[in-house]
């Protein structure tokens, strides 16, 4: 396996205080801001940010995790009987401004997923998405762009971007990852 590191640690730290800073920017009433993990990176994600925005001394929205399994469209796909996590969303998402978190964008169907997963919790004001790496929309195949980006790069088909983070027990870093062919 052919691997190349885009991000460092130190990087995902600045990537995410970027980020943190331009949702307080972008919303100047962060009282009606909550930020919904997808799962799993996503989540682990959504902590970080909603620490880096606390450490600039605003008050950070609540958190929630979505699971998605259900609604992607290949769930039929991952196994005859697919892993469904728990979903938690400790507040009404109904009038609130949803911040989306999740680690890499490529397609856009986890995120189509995640907002029709959303919608049977109720109707938010409007749905935001970060994402700490886009892989560019070349590859998208639905109309997705994320409001909050901490880096884009273009990849090819046979290449895959990996997030590592701590709380899955690696050391924090990105990487785009590459087959060898036998």
């Amino acid at each position: 396996m052919e691997k190349t590191i885009i991000l460092s640690e130190q990087d995902i730290l600045e990537n995410i205080q970027n980020i943190a800073g331009r949702i307080i920017e972008k919303n100047p009433s962060i009282d009606k801001v909550v930020m919904v993990g997808i799962r799993t990176g996503g989540a682990y994600l959504a902590v970080r940010i909603q620490e880096a925005i606390a450490r600039l001394n605003e008050s950070p929205p609540p958190i929630g995790i979505l699971d998605i399994t259900l609604y992607r469209d290949d769930w039929t796909k991952i196994g005859p009987t697919p892993v469904v996590r728990k979903t938690e969303l400790p507040f009404s998402i109904d009038d609130m401004v949803v911040i989306l978190v999740d680690d890499v964008l490529f397609t856009g169907r986890t995120v189509r997923a995640a907002m029709d997963a959303l919608m049977d919790y109720g109707r938010p004001k409007k749905i935001e998405l970060a994402i700490l790496i886009d892989r560019g929309e070349s590859y998208r195949e639905i109309p997705v762009m994320a409001n909050y980006i901490g880096g884009i790069w273009k990849t090819s088909q046979e290449e895959t971007i990996n997030v590592y983070l701590k709380e899955e027990g690696f050391h924090d870093h990105a990487a785009i990852e590459k087959r060898n062919s036998a």
